[in-house]
């Protein structure tokens, strides 16, 4: 179980790099939003989440592999790409749409990951650690329910504040 346990460390993380990223992303989409009050809200409520996210896995890994918690060349290509991409949607006129289309399209990589992390865990015998992902999994999946019955309403938002020269774009 060498290489089982060696995966699923790989794997955590990565898990931990990618809450990071999130932590990224949506800390500079609540800072943007000004036109989309229920969205900024869940936004900065799943960061508050994330954040904890981030916090959980840290200390799993801390835990599980005397993991120092060093940033790694992975975690800031992730930090990095986020930021990236912020400053890509600033430039773009559909701002809030393409940010939680991105968001949306992101938890669903997120669901993914625990899932996976909750089989290994479950494999490895971890149940501490596959209590932590199921818990976080739960959220995951929470904003991506959220997102998804809320792109509708957002995109018609936007649609009729852009057609009225209203701030739409964010």
């Amino acid at each position: 179980m060498a290489h089982a346990r060696d995966n699923f460390l790989a794997w955590l993380r990565a898990a931990h790099a990618m809450e990071e990223q999130a932590v990224t992303m949506l800390t500079d989409q609540s800072r943007r939003i000004e036109s989309y009050p229920d969205l900024k809200a869940r936004i900065v409520q799943h960061l508050h989440e994330t954040e904890a996210h981030a916090q959980a896995l840290k200390d799993l890994l801390d835990h599980l592999s005397g993991w120092t918690g060093a940033v790694t060349l992975k975690d800031m290509a992730a930090k990095l790409a986020a930021k990236a991409q912020g400053v890509g949607g600033m430039l773009t006129s559909d701002e809030v749409v393409k940010g939680a289309m991105t968001s949306y399209a992101f938890e669903h990589l997120e669901i993914a990951s625990y899932r996976v992390l909750i089989a290994a865990a479950d494999e490895l015998e971890e149940m501490e650690a596959k209590a932590v992902f199921e818990r976080i999994l739960a959220e995951e999946v929470a904003m991506a329910d959220w997102l998804e019955a809320n792109l509708d309403p957002i995109t018609r938002i936007f649609l009729m504040r852009d057609e009225r020269d209203l701030m739409a774009k964010r």
